[in-house]
């Protein structure tokens, strides 16, 4: 990923439901040291949505976390070792808000999946890119 400044955090983590809101402690601090506060709530939630991938394809696996400032920009990125590439879910028939999503019991789980698209929605640029000594790096940059 991008050249490590010193202030940047890049942290391994245990890919677990903990992961999250430990990356949103210590991102918080940073953007408080940054004064990108005013970002923070998509900030937040760009990193849950990275993290949260790297925990469903590789559980209780090291992750690793990574934000950074990059020229006039945020970066955010996340590797595991999965070398399974992020695939978007495909867009709803309908525009999606309470009263579309099937909220049955039976159908519950069938409600998220939408973090690659929310992901691209608020950041000016996202991807992933292979890491040659393993795994891949699902990243998103954001404007302060």
């Amino acid at each position: 990923m991008a050249s490590m400044k010193p202030d940047c955090l890049n942290i391994s983590i245990l890919a677990s439901a903990a992961a999250s809101g430990l990356a949103r402690s210590l991102t918080n601090a940073r953007l408080i040291k940054w004064g990108y506060t005013h970002i923070s709530d998509d900030v937040f939630l760009v990193a849950s949505e990275l993290i949260a991938n790297a925990v469903m394809a590789t559980p209780r696996q090291e992750i690793k976390y990574q934000i950074s400032r990059d020229g006039d920009e945020i970066l955010l990125a996340v590797w595991d070792s999965s070398t399974s590439v992020p695939v978007p879910r495909p867009a709803p028939p309908v525009e999606l808000t309470l009263e579309t999503l099937d909220l049955a019991p039976e159908r519950w789980d069938d409600n998220g999946g939408w973090g690659i698209p929310i992901i691209a929605t608020l950041a000016v640029s996202s991807g992933y890119t292979l890491d040659p000594n393993g795994g891949k790096w699902v990243w998103a940059r954001l404007k302060p």
